[in-house]
């Protein structure tokens, strides 16, 4: 029987030299987690951070809500990983509910705790879907705050880019015009929110080229272990969930050990073709638990400081 292209092609495939093999290790990474609600979250989120360590990343970063009570968690989240994790920690901040003066004193605060590198986001405000609405003392936009930032300290500044375009936005380049703002208000680099097809960041990545945007886009790499989880956080900011993720993970409600096995094949393979496709440098969206992204980072030749690749 005369094997047809699609079986030659699979032959090849599975025949190849092994995806991962000899990768050298040349890689960026840098992981987000958010701040701890109990104590017992806040020792899982200091295992992850142990854990992670090892692998020097550029960056931590940690999340960040509106209002008081997630403001101080995260504060101090990010002081305790400077201080003691003597790791690089960014803290994010937002647009929402906050005027100028609040933002201002935060800023400061965060500058006295040792933090040199801010996330910078406009930030939803209230049920997903709501239109946003600026404090009326406060920013209006994401490059406004960044603007203002950078009048206050040298900050360091990363902000958020959209592969698959922001909701809000009228339209794609639309939003990539948004993210030239930020770049040239003075922010360092873009982060993009997850997404599921290589293809879909390096089209977005040569548009953003194309529209004179020269600073670095991190892809935001999102290993999901819930399907449904990361449906709403796709909702929330206009990633696609493609229908074959659903059929891989069916099944495996009540077997976590192979929900996690299925999360990390998916998420280095989707970082295997970014590679291939040149890019080096990795944020992974942690939800605190280090092990994907650590076995990810392990499958793409990093290796912890000192260790031999």
């Amino acid at each position: 029987m005369t094997p047809t292209l699609n079986q030659l092609q699979e032959y090849r495939t599975a025949t190849d030299t092994p995806l991962f093999s000899g990768l050298p290790g040349d890689v960026a990474v840098s992981f987000e987690f958010f701040p701890p609600k109990s104590e017992k979250m806040e020792a899982q989120l200091w295992d992850a951070v142990t854990q992670l360590k090892p692998l020097a990343p550029s960056f931590v970063s940690v999340t960040y809500g509106a209002g008081g009570s997630t403001r101080e968690r995260t504060h101090a989240t990010v002081a305790r990983i400077i201080a003691e994790g003597k790791l690089p920690a960014a803290a994010h901040l937002t647009c929402v509910a906050a005027s100028k003066a609040e933002i201002h004193e935060v800023a400061e605060q965060y500058w006295e705790a040792g933090v040199r590198h801010i996330v910078a986001l406009r930030g939803d405000a209230g049920e997903p879907g709501a239109p946003f609405t600026p404090h009326p003392e406060g920013y209006a936009s994401a490059a406004d705050l960044v603007a203002g930032l950078k009048a206050i300290a040298p900050f360091e500044i990363s902000v958020a880019a959209y592969p698959e375009t922001h909701p809000d936005a009228r339209s794609p380049q639309d939003d990539i015009d948004n993210l030239k703002r930020k770049i040239d208000a003075g922010a360092t680099r873009a982060i993009s929110q997850f997404f599921f097809s290589a293809e879909t960041f390096f089209a977005f990545r040569d548009k953003c080229a194309a529209a004179g945007i020269d600073a670095p886009i991190l892809p935001g790499i999102l290993p999901v272990t819930n399907v449904a989880q990361a449906r709403k956080f796709a909702s929330a900011c206009g990633a696609a969930i493609p229908a074959w993720m659903d059929g891989l993970f069916e099944g495996l409600d009540e077997k976590p050990a192979a929900r996690q096995l299925v999360a990390a094949t998916v998420a280095a393979e989707l970082c295997r073709r970014l590679y291939a496709g040149g890019v080096r440098d990795f944020h992974f969206y942690t939800l605190n638990r280090p092990e994907l992204a650590y076995a990810i980072c392990h499958m793409l030749g990093k290796r912890p400081v000192g260790e031999a690749a």
